[in-house]
């Protein structure tokens, strides 16, 4: 169990303090609830640039990683579609350091053209690098929109396309900032060698006088059913070819996430799992083979994606993915596989109780999901999960009409 204790200053900042006396260091953790989902469809790729943007310098630090680095200091940052989340990591007696740092960027970030040109530039690069000019770059630029028609989970974070991130301006960038990252829209959780009284004392002292902002009102289109499925075949420079079939699955509050997380595991964690035996192993059909949970907090995807061997036919090895999807929704799991699956998630679970990082990423997370307490009980959740729940899931997952296919083809196979 992680203890932890809970305040609210009067702007709206949610707090979480969770004392670990066992370490010299300390976590602050500033979760703000944005993410690709909340941009403009002609607009994308913000929440991603801001990311960068916060790391440019505030009114009173220009240099964000000059005092960081002086208080011992290692600070990083991550966007998804969902959130986006910082974090400074330090000797607990320099604590007040990284309480200054994050106050000073959310109430004064230096909004200069210098600034703005050069993240836009490290942005545009990134985009570029990743997703343009390697093998499989543009796999998420090319399934996402496949499978999300109306939900802004069609593009992808870095954006929809790089014109998007090119063109930004100075006034579409502070009005980013004013309405997203405010003390309302944000969870401040701190963790390790630190006191509840002491945090409070420094919450109130570095954040307490920014103001409120106005919790920004969420209303995104719901993703219709989808009732037929879709395809695409690229050919493209890549190594080999590849196939990803995605399907709708629920969203992270959603009861049925856990039975279908419990799902990938049981088709491809580790070497005794169903498509990594039967298709790697044993039939030595695939290079890889790979299932994962989006894990969403709108309905969200479930991806199967694996490369074929050399002389082994695109349609041969979709078609002996398909076989191993539906042999999981002809019967129920047996009772030693799911067993083997919940150990793997129950020591995954202890090893998040471990680090300090990982306490303070994981409270501020489920604080967003409704109450941070629920980290201390999803074992529980996964451990409830029936095989009949597994094969509930798994029929109204793993139906044609429910899935995107993308095909990669290698240019030199098809010449």
């Amino acid at each position: 169990m992680v203890s932890f204790d809970r305040f609210t200053l009067a702007n709206g900042l949610r707090v979480i303090v969770h004392q670990d006396n066992a370490t010299p260091m300390a976590v602050v953790n500033i979760l703000y609830d944005v993410g690709a989902r909340d941009e403009d469809p002609s607009k994308t790729g913000f929440a991603h640039l801001f990311e960068h943007l916060m790391f440019g310098g505030s009114v009173n630090i220009p240099h964000f990683d000059g005092p960081s680095q002086a208080a011992g200091a290692q600070n990083n940052a991550f966007t998804s579609n969902d959130i986006t989340n910082y974090y400074i990591t330090l000797p607990a007696a320099n604590l007040e350091t990284a309480f200054w740092l994050e106050s000073d960027r959310m109430l004064s970030l230096a909004f200069s053209e210098k600034s703005l040109e050069v993240q836009r530039n490290v942005v545009c690069e990134e985009f570029k690098q990743r997703y343009l000019n390697q093998p499989y770059g543009d796999v998420w630029l090319r399934l996402r929109p496949m499978a999300y028609q109306v939900h802004p989970y069609r593009w992808a974070t870095i954006g929809k396309e790089l014109t998007h991130i090119e063109e930004a301006k100075m006034d579409d960038v502070k009005e980013f900032f004013a309405t997203y990252y405010t003390p309302s829209n944000a969870c401040l959780v701190v963790a390790g060698n630190v006191e509840t009284s002491q945090v409070k004392a420094l919450a109130e002292k570095w954040f307490g006088d920014i103001p409120a902002g106005r919790k920004p009102l969420r209303e995104l289109p719901p993703e219709p059913e989808q009732l037929a499925a879709r395809r695409e075949v690229v050919y493209a420079d890549v190594p080999q070819n590849s196939i990803y079939i995605a399907f709708h699955s629920p969203a992270r509050n959603d009861a049925g996430y856990y039975a279908v997380d419990l799902i990938t595991d049981l088709l491809s964690q580790g070497p005794s799992s169903r498509l990594y035996r039967r298709l790697v192993k044993e039939n030595e059909l695939f290079s890889e083979v790979n299932a994962y949970q989006m894990g969403s907090l709108d309905p969200g995807l479930v991806v199967v994606e694996g490369k074929p061997l050399p002389n082994v036919s695109i349609d041969r090895a979709e078609q002996a993915i398909w076989e191993q999807l539906e042999q999981l929704c002809a019967s129920p799991v047996e009772p030693y596989e799911l067993e083997k699956v919940k150990n793997k998630i129950e020591s995954t679970m202890v090893f998040a109780e471990m680090a300090i990082l990982e306490k303070a990423m994981n409270l501020a997370y489920f604080e967003l999901l409704g109450d941070a307490d629920r980290f201390n009980h999803e074992t529980e959740r996964y451990l409830a999960v029936t095989a009949a729940d597994i094969l509930q899931q798994a029929q109204t997952l793993f139906r044609k009409e429910n899935s995107s296919t993308l095909i990669y083809l290698s240019n030199v196979d098809a010449q």
